[in-house]
């Protein structure tokens, strides 16, 4: 799996470069973040199941029709199936968030899937609102741990949910 680092390296060693100003400043961007990032990760790892316990719930509780006879999340099986796709997802943004590159989850996650949500009738709207919830519920469990200030857990905690949700929605896919 590429990283920020790796694929840094690769961009310059492709173009017979050196590292410039730009590339320096990358890499050190890329190291001042890393408690933050590695906190989200720990913070991921421990209360995966809260996460996604909580962020399920205010996806309920915004739209109780998903739970209703003919809504997405109808049945025991659908509401697991669903569920299980927020761990999913909070595991691959937890990966991106350690490589520090949200474009690993094109490949891991996002490619294949308009195909797979088609062909399974999933609408993608629900599922970017529980991964834009799973971000809010990371982003407040750090704040209120301490760990770093606002703007820095939004601006590197978020960036691997958003890059996940553009990626669904830009799908455009619809339910049956």
């Amino acid at each position: 799996m590429r990283d920020a680092i790796t694929g840094l390296i690769g961009r310059y060693d492709q173009l017979g470069r050196y590292f410039d100003r730009d590339a320096v400043d990358r890499i050190a961007t890329y190291f001042s973040e890393s408690q933050v990032r590695l906190s989200a990760v720990e913070l991921i790892n421990r209360d995966a199941a809260e996460i996604v316990r909580e962020a399920s719930q205010r996806l309920w509780q915004s739209d109780p029709e998903l739970l209703l006879p003919g809504g997405n999340a109808y049945t025991t099986r659908r509401w697991a199936a669903c569920l299980r796709d927020m761990d999913y997802f909070l595991r691959y943004a937890s990966y991106a968030l350690v490589a520090g590159d949200s474009t690993i989850l094109n490949e891991r996650v996002l490619n294949g899937l308009d195909d797979t949500y088609k062909s399974l009738g999933v609408p993608t709207g629900p599922t970017v609102r529980s991964i834009a919830l799973m971000a809010d519920v990371v982003c407040e469990k750090l704040l209120d741990s301490g760990v770093a200030a606002n703007d820095a857990i939004n601006s590197v905690v978020r960036a691997p949910f958003d890059h996940l949700c553009r990626g669904l929605a830009d799908t455009n896919v619809r339910a049956r």
